[in-house]
């Protein structure tokens, strides 16, 4: 587990080895006739980043975790707490990431920092844990959301056949690898119309709950602490509920070589993506309980779809609709993130070498693409895929903290260290 030098590539052929050196290459940089190194494009323009971490966070956390959070906090306005405490919590661990992603300037996130901070072994555990089971297990539970929304306005009076929604979910899954492999730009294109989608989703249920407060329904925030007592034991539950929610805010560190201007970008994309997300969210919470109770809330299966049929009648069909394209941008967003997070593996000789191949004209990483694919198919017709993630997510967050612990470790080990988004 050592690093790989840098190898110099020929252009001829179908696929490239990716530039080792983790820059692109300068103006200056000289190669032989005939020879060329062929790297991932700086295609990533702010709103592209924006809509990047805005698309990859907003999935179906927002429209099913709330019953998860109320059941483990026993009252709406500890719900309402938490979903504004896990998002100060986020902004905090997304600043410290935008530290390190602009102080080191290769993509990968996590694994890249785990890397230079904690050496290779650690950062080998990682990647191949996310290669294995953690990618795709958690591409799978959100195709599966999508899978079972996109079907939800055919279902109306009977349950969805569970062969149905996972066949319809391999569709999407494969529509998603495709895209990927085909286009960094339409890649970035789709993400920030479905972006739009997931805001549309979110507007689409925070305007009428406005109308009824102003209209005077606030019944449900009367007495908002008191409830059931919250267990003590539940309160890890709630806050595993809502981080579930506002993950992905980590995406663009794994994509910082094909950032513009990232010492900019990044820090920029990251606050303003947060900011949005959580007062979004806050407001998508107040707006399901001035509708339903918490009893009701709780007796629900999908409170936007709960909410939508309570409040907006026929129209309330379009609802399972943008949640789908929610998923789907979800889904998007992470394929685009982690395919990078195995070509910088690769090419650190940590992933088989054949990852760290980029399509000579459609400069996409190809195979750390398509390798997603079978192992994505394999959780999804897999058994307790659920229990498997609640599991391995400890793992994710773990890896996680590493990743900010050798931002402070970076502080005091190298204090000279080029550090744009720090302000001493």
């Amino acid at each position: 587990m050592v690093r790989k030098p840098v190898v110099t590539t020929i252009s001829k052929g179908g696929y490239l080895q990716g530039n080792v050196s983790g820059r692109l290459p300068s103006m200056g940089d000289q190669e032989a006739p005939g020879q060329e190194k062929v790297v991932l494009k700086k295609k990533i323009t702010l709103l592209r980043g924006v809509s990047i971490i805005i698309g990859t966070v907003i999935g179906s956390g927002i429209f099913i975790s709330p019953k998860g959070i109320l059941q483990n906090t026993g009252s709406v306005g500890m719900s309402l707490v938490f979903w504004s405490a896990c998002g100060v919590l986020s902004l905090f661990g997304a600043l410290s990431y935008a530290e390190l992603g602009t102080s080191i300037k290769k993509s990968g996130g996590h694994y890249t920092y785990i890397l230079e901070v904690f050496g290779p072994l650690l950062a080998f555990v990682r990647v191949w844990v996310e290669l294995l089971i953690i990618r795709p297990g958690a591409t799978a539970v959100i195709s599966l959301a999508f899978g079972r929304y996109i079907l939800e306005p055919f279902f109306i009076q009977c349950e969805i056949p569970e062969l149905a929604i996972k066949l319809v979910t391999a569709v999407g899954i494969t529509v998603v690898m495709v895209l990927n492999s085909m286009s960094v730009s339409w890649s970035a294109r789709i993400q920030i119309f479905l972006t739009f989608c997931k805001l549309t989703a979110i507007l689409i249920i925070i305007v009428p709950g406005v109308i009824q407060l102003i209209k005077g329904h606030t019944q449900h925030f009367e007495d908002a602490f008191s409830g059931r007592d919250a267990n003590l034991m539940g309160l890890p539950l709630a806050f595993y509920y809502g981080m579930y929610a506002y993950a992905g805010w980590f995406y663009l560190n794994f994509i910082t070589e094909e950032v513009e201007n990232p010492e900019k970008n990044i820090p920029l994309a990251i606050c303003i993506s947060m900011a949005i997300i959580t007062v979004g969210y806050v407001l998508t919470n107040v707006a399901y309980f001035t509708t339903i109770s918490a009893e009701e809330l709780l007796l629900s299966n999908a409170v936007a779809v709960t909410f939508s049929e309570r409040l907006l009648g026929n129209f309330s069909l379009a609802v399972p609709i943008f949640v789908a394209l929610s998923c789907f941008g979800s889904m998007n967003g992470g394929v685009f993130a982690v395919s990078r997070l195995f070509y910088v593996a690769s090419r650190e000789g940590h992933l088989p070498e054949i990852l760290s191949m980029i399509h000579v004209h459609k400069h996409t990483p190809l195979p750390a693409v398509i390798v997603l694919h079978p192992l994505t198919m394999i959780m999804l017709f897999s058994g307790d895929l659920y229990s498997l993630l609640n599991f391995l997510s400890f793992a994710r967050w773990l890896f996680m903290g590493l990743a900010v612990a050798g931002l402070i470790y970076l502080r005091y080990k190298r204090p000279d260290m080029h550090r744009p988004f720090k302000r001493e």
